[in-house]
């Protein structure tokens, strides 16, 4: 399989990248952290157009969840673009700020009765909530404005993408989604998720490479002890298996290719153990500095770790695979 980019898809990242290294610089991080009506400046002046990527390929739409991961973006944007992929499945397009909230007290996306929703990001700073219900075989969808459902801040570590529990028992139950509607959004926000994955992970390599370059330890660049190199080498290696299997799922959706539903589980499980794996390995090789609120490093270290537990952590995608592989 060739993983080569086109001209267009290397201009859909570089321009993503060009994008993030103006507007989202770490002392931009820092102040949205404290103050998070910054970051909603951000999606309303540099990144509401991006949402078109909803309708996109899957493959640019990876390269641009990658290099929002990358440069650990604030604010309700990536909410937003996984409720465009959600509102397509009946055919609606999304120009504002929304966010989804179907997940039970499980963190997975499956459709469900209840009517409270759990970890629905960036709720209290969007316009809109999309609330699922039903059942996978037979799913809802009800749209309806976010001041008109009761949110509850859910504890978390990663403050730059709030979670909230919503309240929806006083929403209709919306029009029906054809299931394989349903599952093509959810398909395509699974690649989304593990794909921003992918680029948290590789933020924090190449700093723990930097950082092993300049650090001195007896005298010598603590990058030349052969035991660190072991470590920074296994974390690459495993960031790279999982960057190539988010791009096979990509290239499955976009093919249409029968093997797609193994494949975003695949990628998910992946993406979400590399993350933490160049978490671990960062949070090492920086040592006592890594531990520090000014380095910034824990920005990248929070949304590893939270990252992988949204829409279901790798141990759930493993089941879910695992389920695919013997049904067949």
């Amino acid at each position: 399989m060739d993983f080569t980019l086109s001209d267009e898809q290397e201009m859909v990242r570089d321009t993503a990248r060009e994008l993030f290294t103006k507007e989202c610089t770490i002392d931009f991080v820092r102040s949205a952290w404290k103050q998070p009506t910054l970051a909603v400046g951000l999606f309303d002046r540099h990144l509401s157009d991006w949402l078109e990527l909803a309708s996109a390929d899957a493959v640019d739409l990876m390269l641009f969840a990658l290099e929002h991961g990358r440069a650990i973006a604030p604010g309700p944007f990536f909410a937003s673009l996984l409720a465009a992929q959600v509102a397509s499945a009946t055919g609606r397009d999304l120009s504002g700020s929304a966010s989804v909230a179907v997940s039970g007290s499980d963190g997975t996306w499956t459709p469900n009765e209840d009517a409270t929703k759990h970890f629905v990001p960036s709720a209290a700073d969007v316009d809109e909530i999309l609330v699922v219900s039903g059942s996978p075989d037979a799913p809802r969808l009800a749209l309806v404005a976010q001041a008109e459902v009761a949110l509850t801040e859910v504890e978390q570590m990663d403050r730059l993408r709030c979670q909230y529990r919503v309240d929806t028992s006083g929403v209709a139950a919306g029009e029906s989604i054809d299931p394989a509607a349903w599952r093509h959004a959810l398909e395509r926000s699974l690649v989304a998720c593990s794909a921003e994955l992918i680029g948290v992970g590789r933020w924090l390599l190449d700093a723990s490479v930097d950082y092993a370059k300049e650090r001195v330890q007896f005298d010598r660049p603590i990058g030349s002890f052969q035991g660190l190199q072991w470590m920074l080498v296994d974390a690459a290696l495993e960031l790279e298996r999982a960057a190539a299997a988010v791009s096979y799922a990509a290239m499955c959706i976009d093919a249409d290719d029968s093997d797609r539903h193994r494949a975003v589980h695949g990628a998910k499980a992946e993406a979400g153990l590399a993350a933490r794996a160049c978490a671990r390995t960062g949070m090492q090789v920086h040592g006592g500095i890594g531990y520090t609120f000014e380095h910034g490093l824990h920005y990248w270290l929070r949304r590893a770790y939270a990252g992988d537990a949204f829409m279901g952590p790798s141990s759930h995608h493993h089941d879910c695979l695992a389920e695919l592989l013997f049904d067949t």
